[in-house]
């Protein structure tokens, strides 16, 4: 019957059926042919959903909208110039910082991608700077989107492992930071090798002028991670409050946004949530079903058998990962992976949290890698680019981050 499932996912996912569906249809068929009761199917779509932490995905995901539409992601853009525009290549600088401080409001890698792009990618241009490399290094950055907190994925992982959201949170700091160091250097090495010009000239106060028109902006996510970490509010509520704020600042301080830019923003985080949703209901029918089967339990000691090295192991579970990031969309792929690599990782005496970190970051990485990058495709309407120059142009990015990814799974005592 496994075999069965996962065949027909196979057939599906090649047909070119929607995710949701192709898990959906794959599992409800191998159930039936096992002669259980399809009535268990409801009844496990509503349970996968049925969680207070999943209010945090909307609302997250609508506050990065409400952030990157209006002036807020563009103020963030040019106060990060005006701390690292002197440097040479500094713009590339900027692309980085200013995805890791959106990454603190937005959750979401597409969304950061997004809002960084569209400020940054015409300056970049007429500056000069190679359009693919300046692409792909924003796409890249997106990346850190997910990792650092708030962040989409980590509380699906939370919610499927039944751990503390606000742990994961707390612990996606460094990696986060790490990735954006690693492709800082990268952007550095290129800029003086291609003799990119230098931006902005420092001067304190530019710096402390953008600092200002930032710092309702900057205040964002001191609000929502301060009140976390706090104990003041749970990560669902910080999420409405997220919303509440960045749609009084778009209103009432930046006066950027009609009501019905609001309702177009409000419309499009609706559709994105139900995708969402429908994906995590479908999916928890799917691991309802291998663990009902003793999948997750076959597959850690057909593992085992392989090697005895936990590093080895380790190695395999990470190898699994980033394939799955590669063709699935990140909320599927963790959705499918975290019952059956969990148990797993369990065995290994790996924590609960590191294990969701490593899943997360080796999930985000998938987001620049062809085929199916979303961060990828976002720069690349974004720059009116073809995919493929900018898929080339990622790799010395992405070779960066996975340097940091083997450096997060095997030295956890620095992360």
């Amino acid at each position: 019957m496994s075999l069965l499932l996962f065949g027909l996912f196979v057939l599906f996912l090649l047909m070119g059926l929607p995710v949701a569906i192709v898990i959906g249809a794959a599992t409800m068929t191998a159930l039936h042919m096992d002669g259980t009761s399809l009535m268990a199917v409801p009844q496990q779509m509503f349970s996968g959903i049925n969680s207070f932490a999943l209010v945090a995905v909307p609302m997250f995901i609508l506050a990065g909208d409400v952030m990157a539409q209006g002036e807020i992601s563009k103020r963030l853009v040019a106060f990060a110039d005006s701390l690292f525009g002197f440097i040479k290549g500094g713009l590339s600088i900027v692309s980085v910082f200013a995805g890791m401080f959106f990454a603190a409001i937005s959750g979401s890698g597409a969304a950061t991608t997004a809002a960084v792009g569209a400020s940054l990618v015409p300056e970049l241009k007429r500056k000069g700077y190679d359009p693919a490399s300046a692409a792909s290094l924003i796409a890249a950055s997106g990346t850190i989107g997910v990792v650092i907190p708030p962040s989409v994925p980590m509380i699906i992982y939370a919610v499927i492992a039944q751990e503390s959201v606000a742990k994961l949170f707390l612990n996606g700091f460094i990696p986060g930071v790490a990735m954006g160091v690693g492709l800082i250097i990268i952007a550095v090495i290129q800029g003086h090798r291609r003799a990119y010009p230098r931006g902005t000239a420092l001067n304190l106060r530019t710096i402390w002028r953008t600092f200002v028109a930032a710092s309702w902006g900057l205040m964002a996510p001191l609000i929502i991670l301060g009140g976390i970490f706090s104990g003041i509010f749970t990560p669902s509520e910080a999420a409405v409050i997220a919303v509440n704020y960045a749609i009084l600042i778009s209103f009432l301080v930046h006066r950027d946004m009609s009501l019905r830019q609001l309702y177009d923003i409000v419309l499009r985080a609706g559709i994105t949530t139900a995708v969402i949703m429908f994906v995590i209901a479908a999916s928890s029918v799917l691991s309802w079903t291998l663990s009902s089967w003793q999948v997750p339990n076959q597959i850690a000691s057909a593992a085992l058998s392989l090697s005895s090295n936990p590093y080895v192991l380790l190695l395999l579970i990470m190898a699994v990962i980033l394939v799955a990031g590669v063709f699935l969309e990140t909320a599927s792929a963790l959705i499918i992976l975290t019952p059956m690599l969990l148990p797993l990782a369990a065995q290994l005496g790996l924590d609960t949290v590191h294990f969701g970190i490593i899943i997360v970051v080796g999930l985000a990485i998938g987001m620049v890698t062809p085929p199916v990058a979303i961060n990828l495709f976002v720069a690349s309407t974004i720059a009116g680019l073809p995919i493929e120059r900018i898929a080339r142009a990622v790799m010395p990015y992405l070779a960066t981050l996975l340097v940091v990814y083997l450096l997060i799974a095997f030295v956890p005592f620095v992360f």
